[in-house]
């Protein structure tokens, strides 16, 4: 007997949103368990929200006061260090991360492999140590903590502003509005030639019955941590 066939998921996320934080680590830990055949999709959630004509919970100040008391609490239960900045609406509508993301996907061109490390890095950067991802000389901190090479990390940042990886980025972006997206985490698994659309990072319940698989919270091996 062959050996079987891995299941396709894709996440598209970015990295200015805490909650594709918690589902960028569970489907990394679920990776090998599920035989998952994971494909990170960084996308700009600005173009999201923009495309598919939502607004962001920050926007909203009850929502905003509850993602604060939130956030703690999946930290602690999912055992990622998530900590909000200390002025999240200046992070995140001001500053954004429309340069962070071209940076992820001009390193996911360069060496797919640190798509990974370098993604966890930006979150760790703004969603639990509050240090800036807009800068340059951030970029090259966050690529040395991802262990990137000095060349990799270096051609990473002068290849982020071309054209190939703008629209990329772009590319990425309407192909989840296309899909029918409105926030991050977006989640698509395929199965028997359906695309199944989720959103958010609570229904690893849902994918694991359509899957075939078992869920068995959000910490099994804990393996990139």
């Amino acid at each position: 007997m062959g050996s079987p066939v891995k299941k396709t998921v894709e996440l598209f996320y970015d990295v200015i949103s805490p909650y594709s934080w918690l589902a960028f680590e569970v489907l990394t830990r679920y990776k090998t368990k599920w035989n998952m055949d994971l494909h990170l999709k960084p996308f700009f959630l600005g173009g999201i929200m923009q495309g598919a004509g939502n607004r962001p919970p920050g926007l909203v100040p009850n929502k905003m006061a509850y993602m604060d008391k939130d956030l703690k609490r999946l930290g602690e239960y999912f055992r990622v260090p998530l900590k909000a900045p200390s002025d999240p609406a200046d992070v995140m509508f001001n500053k954004g991360s429309l340069a962070a993301m071209r940076y992820v996907l001009s390193v996911d061109s360069l060496q797919k492999e640190k798509t990974e490390p370098i993604s966890r890095e930006f979150w760790m950067r703004v969603w639990s140590r509050d240090e800036d991802i807009t800068k340059p000389e951030s970029f090259l901190q966050a690529a040395a903590k991802a262990q990137l090479s000095d060349d990799v990390a270096k051609t990473a940042l002068e290849k982020m502003t071309t054209d190939e990886i703008k629209n990329k980025l772009k590319a990425n972006t309407q192909e989840a509005l296309d899909m029918g997206t409105f926030g991050a985490p977006t989640i698509i698994l395929h199965k028997d030639g359906e695309k199944h659309l989720f959103f958010g990072w609570d229904r690893f319940e849902l994918m694991a019955h359509i899957m075939g698989e078992k869920w068995e919270g959000p910490l099994p091996e804990l393996s990139k941590m």
